[in-house]
C-alpha cells in the first residue's frame, strides 16, 4: 500500500511542477517569512488529474484508519473533500464531507460546519497545505467541539515550518504526500508518518 501511495505522490509532484503550481525563487509567504518556492496549491487540487491522484491517495489513507468522514477548512479542503467524496463513492464507499469556516456566517444557519456531523463521528481532517497548521488546528478544535473523533490529519504538502510538528504534538497522526526538506526542495515522502 505504501508503494501505491508513493507512485501517487510522485504523480502530483510532476503535475505540480507541469502547471506551474510549484515554483522556485525568493516568495513572500501570507503566514509571514519568505520562501525559495511557492506551491499554490488549489493549482493541484482544481486540476482534474491532481484531484484524482490526490482522492486515490487519502482514499487508501482513510481506509487505514477507519475514516467515516473527511473534513477540512475552506477553501483550501473544498476540492480535496470534494474528489473523495465522490472517488469514494464511485468505489463504493460512503464517506460524507464536512466544511469548516473560518468564522461562523453572521446570517442564515449561522453555521461554522457545512455538512453532516454527528458525535463520536471518525473524522479525517485535510487541507492542501500545511505550514503553521493554524487552519488545521481551527478546524479540528471545531470538529471536537461538535463531539468528532479526529483520526488523521492529511496535507498534499508539509511544509515543515512547525505547523505539523505542532499537530503532532497534540497527538494526532499526521500523513503528507509532499514535504520540504531541509534544502527548501520538494520531495515525495517515503514515510507518510514522518516528514521530518
Amino acid at each position: 500500500m505504501s508503494r501505491m501511495k508513493d507512485s501517487y505522490a510522485e504523480s502530483i509532484l510532476d503535475l505540480a511542477k507541469e502547471t506551474g503550481a510549484l515554483r522556485f525563487g525568493h516568495f513572500e509567504l501570507s503566514a509571514g517569512g519568505s520562501s525559495s518556492y511557492y506551491f499554490d496549491g488549489r493549482l493541484v487540487t482544481l486540476h482534474p488529474k491532481g484531484g484524482y491522484e490526490i482522492a486515490k491517495a487519502i482514499l487508501s489513507a482513510l481506509k487505514e484508519c477507519n475514516a467515516e468522514a473527511i473534513a477540512g477548512p475552506s477553501i483550501g479542503a473544498d476540492p480535496i473533500v470534494a474528489a473523495v467524496m465522490v472517488l469514494g463513492y464511485v468505489q463504493g464507499e460512503h464517506i460524507p464531507g464536512i466544511l469548516v469556516r473560518k468564522e461562523q456566517k453572521q446570517h442564515g444557519g449561522k453555521r461554522i460546519i457545512e455538512g453532516n456531523v454527528w458525535p463520536g463521528a471518525r473524522v479525517a481532517v485535510v487541507d492542501d497545505t500545511c505550514t503553521s497548521g493554524k487552519s488545521l488546528l481551527h478546524a479540528i478544535d471545531v470538529l471536537e467541539s461538535q463531539g468528532c473523533k479526529v483520526v488523521k490529519v492529511i496535507t498534499v504538502l508539509d511544509r515543515n515550518e512547525g505547523g505539523s510538528k505542532d499537530i503532532r504534538s497534540r497527538g494526532y497522526d499526521f500523513f503528507t504526500l509532499l514535504k520540504a526538506d531541509k534544502l527548501g526542495q520538494i520531495v515525495t515522502c517515503e514515510d507518510k508518518r514522518e516528514t521530518t
